[in-house]
């Protein structure tokens, strides 16, 4: 059985040369060529002693995630739907913009937490992914642009695709390391976001092992409203939340956490929400990203008009915030900001519940 590579990080790389008898220089050579230069064929590792690159082909290979389908936007957004075994497919998201271009990556194959404006989160949820899952998608963005002829390459990643990020801690945080590392790609911290929903131990122990930039998908000024929509504050609530992410800001390389929060006409957009959001974050520094919904087949929600969100993003501002609102990419192929939903073997049954409910 051969060896993937895309499932080492810096350590897994340095013992597996030592246990080939190299050199630790070695590892870092595989590590600029697999990661840095996207090569999948050890022959061209020309800077490797030739019985070495005759070992790792013998024993290894550089094996990404199976492309299902690749679709292009009208916008220039680009998705991925990627085979994960066992009849799952998750999906990334390429969006080219003028100054970076930004890989959207998923961490599971769907999602256990149950938002509820979320495609992924109706689906259900399988498992979490593997490191080569995770930094496979990287991988396999910058390799197929390059094939294609196409000179752009990921600058920035945000870990905002299918499931929830701090649910699958260890593999996600190895990814971003490979992400961050000179002898892979690079990236500044800066470059690099995780979105949670909100799972406070976890994000503590982000901030140790890997403060890169945060957002926090937050949704709702109060509880009341914030449990309906995103299930998990009934476990962590909105004190307990902005505590985690003022203790993460004295850690993490930038000065403020980003709020996301999505647009439902009629359930969160009311001037009345936008006081209580003022008055929720205004212990910590941050910025609110308002995201207009983007559709689903029976989401039950529909998006605020564009006089509510400009009305709500008047009101943040009048307040002193610094709010964006973003702007919808890649929603002609379901590649924008809560469609993802590639394909899950429900291990929670929530579909099949569902189904019996509304029965």
């Amino acid at each position: 059985m051969t060896v993937n590579l895309l499932e080492f990080e810096k350590n897994g790389f340095a013992q597996f040369c030592a246990e080939l008898g190299e050199k630790p220089f070695r590892a870092r050579q595989l590590m600029r060529w697999i990661h840095q230069s996207g090569v999948d064929d050890f022959d061209a590792m020309t800077d490797m002693a030739k019985s070495l690159r005759v070992e790792l082909k013998r024993t290894c290979e550089v094996r990404p995630p199976k492309v299902i389908s690749d679709s292009t936007a009208g916008d220039g957004t680009r998705k991925w739907l990627l085979d994960v075994n066992a009849g799952n497919a998750i999906e990334t998201v390429f969006i080219p913009e003028r100054t970076r271009s930004t890989l959207c990556v998923s961490s599971q194959a769907g999602c256990a937490l149950e938002c509820t404006f979320c495609a992924t989160g109706r689906q259900g949820f399988n498992r979490n992914l593997t490191l080569s899952e995770i930094i496979g998608q990287l991988w396999l963005a910058n390799h197929s642009l390059a094939a294609d002829g196409d000179e752009r390459r990921v600058t920035n990643v945000v870990m905002m695709g299918m499931g929830e990020p701090l649910a699958n801690f260890d593999n996600v945080v190895a990814a971003m390391q490979l992400m961050l590392d000179d002898n892979a790609y690079g990236l500044s911290r800066r470059r690099v976001t995780l979105s949670t929903s909100g799972l406070v131990p976890q994000m503590d122990r982000l901030g140790d092992a890997c403060p890169v930039a945060l957002a926090v998908s937050l949704h709702a000024p109060n509880d009341t409203l914030r449990d309906e929509l995103v299930p998990i504050n009934r476990k962590y609530p909105l004190k307990q939340l902005m505590a985690a992410c003022l203790r993460y800001i004295e850690k993490a390389p930038r000065d403020f956490v980003t709020f996301e929060y999505v647009m439902l006409d009629g359930v969160n957009d009311t001037v009345a929400h936008a006081r209580e959001l003022i008055r929720l974050v205004s212990p910590v520094p941050c910025k609110i990203n308002l995201i207009p919904f983007n559709p689903f087949p029976n989401s039950g929600y529909t998006r605020s008009s564009v006089p509510a969100i400009e009305r709500f993003k008047d009101v943040l501002t009048t307040a002193g915030l610094i709010v964006t609102v973003r702007r919808t990419r890649g929603d002609d192929i379901d590649a924008a900001c809560g469609q993802l939903a590639g394909r899950v073997q429900d291990k929670t049954r929530r579909r099949e519940r569902r189904i019996e409910v509304a029965g």
